[in-house]
Formats: structure tokens, C-alpha cells, sequence
């Protein structure tokens, strides 16, 4: 399967006006961030190839000439979701800041992503359990996180092995998705608290 191509919008920017004839460019982001959309209310399994069309306002032939089928454009919506987490992410580490200050910022661009494609992110889930396409896509998907990590220890002597690295990721993911869910504070844990711990970590990592 040919890899999805990354798109320059935000996937939370509304979908444009539907353009004219002739704007392929246009379609496809349109037909993108329609299906991101409803991916997040429906989950993968709530919808199809057709109604993922008509909530961009296009015909399923249209769709198709953009994409082979649901799955490929899952995961063209999966790819620009790390796309734009990184991009937000970067921006603060280019900002001028005291480490606490970046380092909630961090953390808190992690938990509104998470909060806000909940239901992607579940989905995202339950894919990489069953099917090997998504769950070799996503590991690929890691590795680009994976060498995006490396910036947030930029300037210090003793970089992070690739290890320390996926642990802090899967730590700051996984505490996202649980308070996203709800999870936390059915555990009966603060959720200020749990953020504060996060800020922890990440501050250790990025202080220079």
C-alpha cells in the first residue's frame, strides 16, 4: 500500500468551501478532514467509504480517486495527527521560555490532542490490534515520533537513550488517553495532579 500523503491544514481547521473542479489539492484535504471528523464521533467500525464521501460533500467515486479505500485514509488521518502534535510541540521548543513553563505547554498540547480525537485515538487502538497494515503503519509512525523526541533534550550534553525516549512517550500518551477517557478520574486520581507529575518529567528532559 503507497503511503498516505501528509496535507499542510491542521486537521482541526473546519473543511474548506467545496472547491471548484480542477482543485485535486482541495478535494483530498477536504475529503481528509471530513473523515477525521467522523472517525472522532462514529469510531473506524461506525462508518464506510460512501458516508465518509457525503460528509465532504462529494460522491464515492470522488473518494476514491483520493483514496483505496477506509483504511488508507485512516491512517492519511493518523499520519496528520503526529504531523500536527509534532508541529505544535516545535513551536514551543523554539519559543523562549523557562523550562516549567515549556515543559506545561508540552504536556498540555499532549492532553488537548488526546481529548480532542478521542475517538481516532481509539480507534487507532483497536486497529493495531487486529490488523497488520495499521499496526505497521503506526510502528512507523513511532519511529517518526521516536526521532522527534530527540529535540526535546536539543542543547544538552547527554542526550536521552532511544529507550528513556519511548518511555517518556508512552508515559505522556498513555496518561493522556486515560484522562481524555475518563479513566483517571474513575481511578480516583486527581487529574491536576497527574498533569503536574507529567510537567515533571518533561521538565527533567528538556532543562538545559
Amino acid at each position: 500500500m503507497a503511503r498516505a500523503r501528509k496535507v499542510s491544514a491542521p486537521l482541526a481547521a473546519d473543511p474548506p468551501p467545496r472547491p471548484r473542479r480542477g482543485a485535486p489539492a482541495d478535494t483530498r484535504l477536504r475529503l481528509l478532514q471530513a473523515a477525521a471528523e467522523v472517525f472522532n464521533r462514529v469510531g473506524y467500525e461506525g462508518t464506510d467509504s460512501n458516508r465518509l464521501a457525503r460528509e465532504a460533500g462529494y460522491s464515492a467515486g470522488t473518494f476514491y480517486k483520493h483514496f483505496a479505500d477506509k483504511r488508507t485514509v485512516f491512517l492519511a488521518v493518523y499520519e496528520e495527527w503526529v504531523a500536527r502534535e509534532w508541529e505544535e510541540i516545535g513551536r514551543v521548543l523554539s519559543a523562549a521560555g523557562a523550562a516549567r513553563q515549556r515543559a506545561e505547554q508540552i504536556v498540555g498540547v499532549f492532553l488537548a490532542h488526546h481529548a480532542r480525537w478521542r475517538g481516532v485515538r481509539s480507534s487507532l487502538r483497536a486497529l493495531v490490534a487486529t490488523d497488520t497494515v495499521v499496526a505497521d503503519f503506526y510502528r512507523a509512525q513511532r519511529r517518526v515520533q521516536l526521532d522527534r523526541m530527540v529535540t526535546l533534550s536539543a542543547g544538552r550534553r547527554h542526550k536521552a537513550s532511544r529507550e528513556a525516549d519511548v518511555l517518556l512517550l508512552y508515559t505522556l500518551e498513555r496518561a493522556a488517553d486515560a484522562l481524555a477517557d475518563g479513566e483517571a478520574t474513575a481511578l480516583g486520581l486527581r487529574p491536576a495532579a497527574l498533569r503536574l507529575c507529567l510537567v515533571e518529567l518533561v521538565i527533567a528532559r528538556i532543562r538545559t
